[in-house]
């Protein structure tokens, strides 16, 4: 099967049925896409699928053929949210960190300006350290930065 991570090809030898977040972490050896709960409620596994967030510990890899798929490793450099991220004091224990950022992110690519009712609807990630305040302070941060710079360089749309 063929997957294509961060604007490379993978050609793998896997069940279909595998979970993307296996394929991702324990095939293609990116490990920053992290495994949480197991049931796609957490949210530390969470990349993109064609610019939209999902929950890759339940999502089967063989539905991701043909498809672009992003890791926290294919944001392109350091993006104006993970600076505001660190700025803010974001991460405490930062485990759930990579999908909070792919969540964030691809929210500031839909809604530039989000209101605190659209984080909450957005952001349904679990954070073990309970740093919402910061989480939503950050992303409030990064989109007063404006729409050219606000989320990130790499568009979720455009991966």
């Amino acid at each position: 099967m063929k997957l294509q991570i961060n604007g490379k090809s993978n050609n793998l030898d896997i069940e279909a049925d595998m979970p993307l977040l296996w394929a991702i972490r324990d095939e293609v050896g990116l490990t920053g896409t992290k495994f949480g709960c197991g049931v796609s409620l957490c949210g530390a596994c969470t990349v993109w699928l064609d610019g939209e967030p999902v929950r890759s510990c339940s999502f089967p890899a063989g539905s991701a053929v043909g498809r672009k798929i992003t890791t926290i490793e294919g944001l392109s450099g350091q993006t104006a949210l993970q600076k505001v991220w660190l700025a803010k004091q974001v991460p405490q224990c930062g485990y759930c960190q990579s999908g909070m950022l792919m969540a964030a992110t691809a929210l500031l690519a839909r809604k530039p300006k989000p209101t605190d009712a659209d984080i909450d609807a957005a952001i349904t990630n679990l954070c073990r350290c309970g740093t919402y305040p910061r989480i939503k302070a950050a992303i409030h941060e990064a989109a007063k930065l404006g729409k050219g710079s606000a989320a990130t360089k790499t568009n979720p749309a455009k991966v």
